[in-house]
């Protein structure tokens, strides 16, 4: 992988200490989080970046909280870091780095075994990964789940541009009947926000 999104991993709380370089797959394996991950909010059709909650209902954690910010504002930040950047699942509209293989089309593996049938049949739909990967019955990696839509992250090992692959999305309700490009690995791990980037987001809103 780039040194880009290692560089970037680690500022998002992943270690990557254990990354040796052989391989695209191996270095993924070895990446792990001690607590989830957020997007950085975005412009939308019916409100802007600005006017996005950047954590779902920290608005209100906050509000619950303004006795301790007028006490102790390092306090108050503290207690809100503590909050959001752990392994939590309650519903924050986080994401969930959980690095697995995934081999529907590898004879002899459970996944062969659970998913084949359903690979082979014509709701599947791998257009999007073939036009990238140009393989039809590529091994993946499950990278991210999420609480939105698509709920499934995976990269296809057969990308060729390890160094910086492409991320797919699928959601369980349409589980590989319906594929996403996602865009290259680098920007997707840019688009999450480190502990100091949603501070500096609230302290702004906060405190002007």
């Amino acid at each position: 992988m780039k040194k880009e999104i290692l560089q970037q991993i680690k500022k998002l709380g992943g270690n990557i200490e254990h990354v040796k370089g052989i391989s695209l797959q191996e270095d993924l394996q070895s990446i792990t989080f001690n607590t989830v991950l957020y997007q950085r909010p975005t412009d939308k059709p019916w409100a802007t970046a600005d006017e996005e909650e950047p954590i779902y209902g920290i608005g209100d954690f906050i509000n619950e909280n303004e006795a301790l910010f007028k006490e102790n504002k390092e306090a108050f930040y503290d207690k809100i870091i503590q909050k959001y950047f752990r392994l939590t699942i309650e519903g924050f509209g986080q994401m969930f780095w959980e690095v697995s293989p995934f081999t529907p089309f590898k004879e002899g593996t459970e996944d062969y075994t659970e998913w084949n049938d359903d690979f082979m049949d014509d709701e599947t739909d791998l257009s999007e990964i073939i036009k990238v990967t140009n393989d039809p019955a590529p091994d993946f990696i499950l990278l991210m789940t999420s609480y939105g839509f698509p709920d499934n992250f995976y990269i296809a090992l057969s990308d060729p541009n390890p160094e910086n692959p492409t991320l797919f999305g699928t959601d369980h309700e349409v589980f590989f009947r319906e594929v996403s490009n996602e865009g290259n690995l680098e920007d997707f791990m840019n688009s999450f926000m480190t502990k100091e980037e949603l501070l500096e987001i609230l302290k702004k809103r906060i405190e002007g």
